[in-house]
């Protein structure tokens, strides 16, 4: 697979607690050098990426993370303050309490609060795969096709495990064909990121895949 067509789906990101201005500025760099879909960033960052990048670079950023457990209000406000702010993507983290207690209404619910307060900007679901159950995972698929929502993604990468190969396939196979999926979480290798594409992966979501690929 030629390296662009990895790069432009990569969602370039820096997510540590210690990450400083600086740091930030490097990863926006590298991603208008190399033509990442965009850079994700803690939202503390947004405004002075967006007014750095302008136009040349799409910022996301991430929204009740990485636990999830936060009211729907605080991620309507983190959401809106994001996209105030310059954010063009937003990844929420949904309420894995809820899942567990099959309260899949209020996860739809909350999904598309969040998505009403993207103002048309585009919003990816992290479902944490790690900690649900197959039919957990079917079923949320289901929930965010119906939500309204333009990615289900797998991980947070801050959780007991990342992205799989399963995983995306399921999610592929399961989600509505309107919807992407974006793997994110232990994508260790280039010949990982070309089979999270072949199984249906349309966003990849690593610090390390730039140093990868031009280590190749």
């Amino acid at each position: 697979m030629e390296k662009q067509e990895i790069l432009k789906r990569l969602d370039h990101t820096l997510l540590q607690q210690t990450a400083t201005w600086e740091q930030i500025k490097v990863l926006c760099d590298e991603g208008m050098e190399y033509g990442t879909a965009s850079v994700c960033i803690p939202p503390s960052f947004v405004k002075r990426a967006k007014e750095y990048v302008g136009e040349k670079l799409a910022i996301c950023t991430v929204i009740g993370f990485p636990n999830g457990y936060m009211t729907t209000a605080v991620k309507v406000f983190e959401t809106e303050d994001a996209v105030k702010n310059g954010a063009d993507e937003i990844d929420m983290v949904i309420n894995v309490g809820m899942v567990k207690e099959k309260d899949f209404d209020g996860v739809l619910d909350e999904i598309k609060a969040v998505k009403a307060a993207c103002h048309g900007k585009l919003l990816k679901v992290i479902i944490e795969t790690c900690l649900l159950t197959e039919e957990e995972k079917v079923e949320l698929c289901r929930v965010v096709t119906e939500s309204g929502a333009e990615y289900i993604k797998t991980s947070t990468g801050f959780s007991t495990g990342g992205a799989t190969f399963d995983d995306v396939a399921l999610m592929r196979k399961h989600v509505g064909s309107e919807v992407k999926v974006k793997a994110a979480g232990g994508i260790a290798s280039v010949s990982d990121a070309e089979q999270f594409i072949e199984l249906g992966a349309d966003r990849l979501g690593t610090s390390r895949l730039i140093k990868l690929l031009e280590a190749n």
